[in-house]
Order: C-alpha cells, then structure tokens, then sequence
C-alpha cells in the first residue's frame, strides 16, 4: 500500500504514540513501530505459530513446532482470516503492510538476528491470526484433560478431579471495577493485571493509536493490530481476565486401515476418511524431522502413538476440537470495533463477537454505564466432554451449538480473578476464591479511590490459602527443639508474603517440603512416573506440580483415606527446621525467572515478593523452585475520569531489543508494584522521525 504521513511520539519510557490520518493508516502505523520494536519477538512468535522456530532456535523448538503443525494452528488462521469481512480484512492487511516495512529494519537492531542467522520474510495477511492462536491455544487448558484420564487410570474415576488447583493454569489475572460512587471523582476506575508467564520481551506493548476517529491508549499483544484485553478510549475503558471456561475438546478417534490412509469411526458408527499428509520441520543444527499431520472429521490429532495412560482403552489417538477451526472465526472484527468505542454500549456490541479465548470483561464509561460479561465462543455438548477425552463415536458428545454469554449488573465492586462465579456454568476448575476476596476486601476500605491508591490493591501479599497447612501443624508435644521454635514462628506469621519477609521464605520451605513428601506417598505411586505422550503437554503431567498446585485440596479432601498427611507434615516441619535458620528474605530466593527464545545467561533478575494466591500474584512451583516464571505480565489503571490520571507499567519496558534504553527500564518499578503515568498531552512528547 502507498502510505499517507503518520506521526510516531514517545514518551519518557519509549511508549509509542502513533498519529495518522485514518484508521487504515494507523493500523500501517502500529504493525510497522512494532517491527522496529519488536522484530525479534513477533518473527519468534510467527514461527511459533507456523511450527518452524527450530529452523533457527534449534532442536529444544521441535516438540511445540510438532504440536503446532499437528494442531494445524497456521492452517486455522488461514480459514479464520479467508473468512473476514472486507473491512476487517482490509485493517488487517494494513497492519501486515507496516510490519513487512519495518521488519528489516528492525531486525539490523537487533543482534539475535545475525547470531542465529534468521533473516524475516514477508509476513502473509493472516499471521497476526496465527500469532494470536498460537498464544491462546493452551488458555482453556485441554492438557488438563490429559492428566484427569491419567488419575482415572490410577486412582478411580471418582478420583478424575482429585487434583483440581482451582489454582495455577497456563493464565489467571485480577481485575476489579469501582464505580463513580466509591471514588474521589466521581467516576469509574478500572485496574487489575492479567497473569501470564513472563517473557523477554514482554507479551503485552503499551502503545497509543490516535486518528481523527478515535483516540485510545492500552496494552497490544505484538503481532496483532488493535487493543484486544485492555484499552482506554477517553470516554470508555474496558479490561479481561481468563474466564476459566472450557471450550476446547479431546475426542478419543478409533482408526483402521483404508487403502493407503486412515478412517476414523463416526458418531453414526460409519468410518470416516482421515486427511493425511506429512510436513517438514528444518532444525538448526540437527536433521529435519518428519511430522505426520492427521484430521479426523472431529479435528487434528494431538495425541497418537506412544502415550500410555493418556488415550482411553480402546482408542488410538486424541483430536482436538476448538471452536475457531471449528468456526472459522477468532472474533477479529471485534478489534477495530473496540477502538471505535464511546461507551459501554459500544463495547458490549464489539464484544457480541468474541471468540476466542473466553474472557471474563469489565468495561466503564464516563457517563457512567457499567458491564460485567462473558465473552467468547463455548460449545453446548454433554457435561463428560468437560472432564476427559470422549469417544468420537459416541453421538452423545457431539457438538450442539454454542452456549449464552452470562451477564450480570455491576453491584458494589465488581471483581474479576479466575474465581467462580459470572463464568461459573462454562467451565469445571476455577482459582481458589483468595485473590478475589482479598480485592473485595481491600476495596472495602474506602469510599474515595483515586487511581494511585490502586497500586496498594496490586501490591497486596495476603496469603490466604496457607491457613489449611498451618492448621495442620502438630502440637509441640515430641517436636525438636528446632522444630518447635519453627513452628510458633509460623504460627505467629502475619501471612504476608512480603518482599523482605524471612517468615515468607520459612513457609515457602515448609510448603515445599510438604509438597514432595506428599508427592513421594505410596498412595501416588502410579502416577509419579514421568509422563509419556508429545513433549509439549508434559507439563500438565508431572505428579510434583500437580501435588503442588493442588495443596490446599489434597491437605482437605476425603477421597485419600491412606493419606497420612498429619506424618507428612510433621516430617516437613522437621526437615525444614533441620534444614538451617531460615534468616533469608522471600526475594532472595523469589527471583523473576522469565522465558526468552534465547536466553541471556548473563541477565541479572530482581527478587519479588507475592505467591500465586496473593494479589500480587507470583507464581513459583511449590516443591520445585521459588522462582517465579508467571506474574503481572502488565498493570493498568484506567481512570473515567480523566485519562490523563490513569497508569500502567510492564515487567521489562516498551522496547524489545536487549541492552536499548528502553528494554527493562520499568522492570525495577514493576517488581515494586509501582505504575508509570499514562502521557495524552501531545506537547509532552518527543516526536520521531519515520
């Protein structure tokens, strides 16, 4: 396309404020200030999504490029994108336009290019589609399904549910809405934090996308156009986090011979033709591997071969059916309708159109119109598909439309944290309710909220859901002298899981030594043997972060009589005494351990204070490591009062290249749970040249 000029400010942090003279051009604008900024991170993300990463990040790339060739994730967003409106497709043809102008240039930024010797190629219409598959195809957790059918085996299948966290999943976030009457202006503030795992580069980029038709600022996933999750138009304001839905299936597929392919069994006990045909994944360093790619009439198979205890006696594979191959459609066109947005109105028509991932949504305006909804796309089908893979020829299971989004009236606070709740009849596991009770009542406090006291809700590290382990701590009676001292230090913490706090790193020890005794108990044996099955679902698999995640349950539930888990605490307690004074600081050894295509083993991260089921929620895996993979992968405070009041911060910085002013210059205020200020001022920003 031939551009028309376009205006690109930044503000003190780098943040990009993109003008142009229409919405096309300002998509143009926002893909190609994107591949200045983040070349290296979208061309790792386009790859992901094609299965082709390991042509230059190597052999440890193979299992996710085989997932995403056999889940067909690039061949959905070719359906998906064939299937837009024109306009739709017009404004996403723009985005790819600027991104294809600015990709060279980004990458001559950007070393990682010549080390790995990757050089970009034009992206095709329908990447952003395959980028934004290819990270949400894991949200609604199918793998979770995998490891039911694995305790069933072992356990009974009364036991299937045994390890429900309503705890950690692959997403979580917090999100909170104070309407005009509890606050200092008299008009609404959203603010929450969506809860990822934290990359280098950073998964969210704050950014500004101004023309004459709308003006809005928020939180872009780099590689598709628009403001998806969070965004501020001046006049209304809207926020997501994870509904926790279950929206994705595993069909267990019978298959024989036919000629020279496959047939499946149908739902109608007729065989049905399998598609079949075999692709190529170039590895860096090592010899292609051959990657066979099969669809039954169910969808592509995810789980075939060498995967005992994941496919269901009398089957031979696993299909995954999700809603946008299913349907052709992501919900895209719901992306320039957000940006056009005047009030909650209009937000709750964009979003009529949503459909994948399911979110649960918070949206304000300045008139003061309120919206707490579902969004997205759940399948009506029988309550088993929701548990475990299901037989494909069972009719029973099949799909029967798609069910109502819930909606419900904004009363007092609204608050949104993975809990059950508004989402409740779409999905089965859900987070604990900690997060959200402690928003509730944290909010509670006062009837003048303004936008900076919201920086005390993000910092809050109450941990709740360490009561039922330290209500099973023994009486001091034949407790080591050691032990004896741990003990009434436990029972005397305040439960913070503070920063600075050396009570926090004690229990964090605790926890964890309970964890894998636990996890060692005969009465898991048959699940403690490390996972078969492709690669990329292991982690869902492995018996210690299971056991971990699912604590608070397993200290409580009665469907494990053999259980000892009075011995098994006390023994924890023990060790953990024995084990030294425990005078380190939870930040210590709480360190920010993000994933990056290439890793810096160099890189110096901060320590953090938080835990999964605190506010500032930052997950480490009990029994395994403190460190901290997942946490706040951004935080936002939209003000409806005036814009200008508003704040967010990222985990890095606005940039995407290591070593730039600009890559991790919000990372020490973020891990304080500090916010920076949201610029509108025009005059307040540094014009660049383009």
């Amino acid at each position: 396309m031939t551009t028309e000029p376009y205006e690109v400010y930044r503000d003190s942090w780098g943040i990009p404020h993109l003008r142009a003279s229409d919405p096309i051009h300002l998509a143009y604008a926002q893909g190609r200030t994107t591949a200045l900024d983040r070349a290296w991170q979208i061309e790792v993300e386009r790859h992901r999504a094609q299965g082709s990463s390991a042509a230059f990040l190597g052999a440890d790339c193979v299992p996710w490029d085989r997932f995403a060739r056999q889940a067909r994730l690039d061949d959905t967003a070719r359906r998906c994108h064939e299937a837009l409106d024109p306009d739709t497709a017009a404004w996403l043809r723009a985005y790819v336009d600027g991104v294809n102008s600015g990709l060279a240039a980004g990458a001559a930024r950007d070393e990682r290019f010549a080390r790995t010797g990757h050089t970009p190629t034009p992206w095709e219409p329908w990447v952003p589609l395959s980028v934004w598959i290819a990270t949400h195809i894991l949200f609604a957790g199918f793998a979770t399904k995998l490891w039911r059918e694995r305790v069933a085996r072992v356990l009974g299948d009364g036991a299937a549910t045994l390890f429900a966290t309503d705890g950690p999943g692959t997403a979580g976030s917090n999100g909170w809405l104070v309407p005009g009457d509890r606050t200092a202006t008299g008009a609404a503030i959203i603010a929450g934090d969506p809860h990822r795992f934290i990359e280098d580069p950073g998964v969210y980029q704050q950014i500004r996308l101004s023309c004459p038709e709308y003006d809005v600022l928020g939180l872009a996933v780099p590689g598709v156009p628009g403001l998806a999750h969070f965004g501020h138009t001046g006049s209304a304001a809207w926020a997501i986090t994870n509904a926790m839905a279950d929206y994705q299936d595993l069909y267990a597929e019978r298959l024989r011979p036919a000629g020279d392919g496959l047939e499946a069994l149908g739902p109608d006990g007729t065989w049905e033709p399998v598609t079949r045909h075999t692709e190529t994944i170039a590895v860096a360093g090592a010899a292609d591997v051959e990657v066979e790619v099969l669809e039954t009439p169910r969808g592509p198979l995810v789980v075939h071969g060498d995967a005992d205890g994941l496919v269901p006696d009398g089957a031979d594979a696993l299909a995954l059916r999700y809603p946008p191959r299913v349907r052709r459609d992501l919900g895209f066109a719901a992306l320039p309708a957000l940006l056009r947005a005047r009030t909650v109105a209009d937000v709750d028509r964009a979003l009529d159109g949503w459909a994948e991932p399911v979110n649960v949504v918070h949206a304000a305006d300045s008139e003061g119109g309120l919206l707490h909804r579902v969004a997205g796309a759940v399948p009506l089908r029988d309550d088993a598909n929701r548990l475990r893979p299901v037989p494909a020829w069972d009719a029973r299971h099949a799909w029967q439309g798609w069910a109502a989004t819930p909606a419900e009236p904004v009363r007092g606070f609204a608050v949104m944290a993975n809990a059950r709740g508004i989402a409740s009849p779409l999905g089965v596991e859900f987070a604990p309710p900690h997060r959200a009770d402690r928003i509730r009542e944290l909010l509670g406090g006062s009837a003048d909220w303004s936008p900076k006291a919201m920086a005390d809700v993000h910092a809050d590290t109450y941990l709740a859901s360490a009561g039922p382990l330290l209500a099973l701590l023994p009486a001091p009676d034949g407790l080591s002298p050691a032990a004896a001292r741990l003990r009434e230090r436990l029972l005397a913490w305040d439960r913070h899981m503070a920063a600075d706090s050396t009570d926090a790193a004690a229990f964090a020890a605790f926890r964890s030594a309970t964890v894998r005794r636990l996890a060692a108990d005969p009465v898991f044996a048959g699940l403690a043997p490390a996972p078969a099955g492709p690669e990329v679902f292991h982690p869902w698999l492995y018996l210690l972060p299971r056991v971990g995640y699912a604590l608070e349950g397993l200290l409580t539930t009665g469907l494990l009589p053999g259980l000892d888990r009075a011995a098994h605490v006390r023994a924890a307690l023990e060790e953990t005494a024995e084990a030294g004074a425990h005078d380190t600081p939870w930040s210590r050894v709480h360190l920010l351990a993000p994933w990056s295509a290439l890793p810096d083993p160099d890189a110096e991260w901060p320590g953090l204070g938080g835990d999964h089921d605190c506010v500032n929620a930052t997950s480490s895996v009990p029994g395994f490591t403190d460190r901290a993979a997942r946490a706040s992968a951004a935080r936002y405070v939209w003000d409806l009062a005036r814009r200008e009041d508003s704040l967010w911060a990222v985990p890095l910085g606005a940039d995407g290249v290591t070593g730039s002013p600009h890559h991790r210059d919000q990372l020490p205020l973020w891990a304080r749970c500090e916010l920076v200020p949201v610029v509108t001022d025009w005059a307040r920003l540094t014009k660049e040249s383009v």
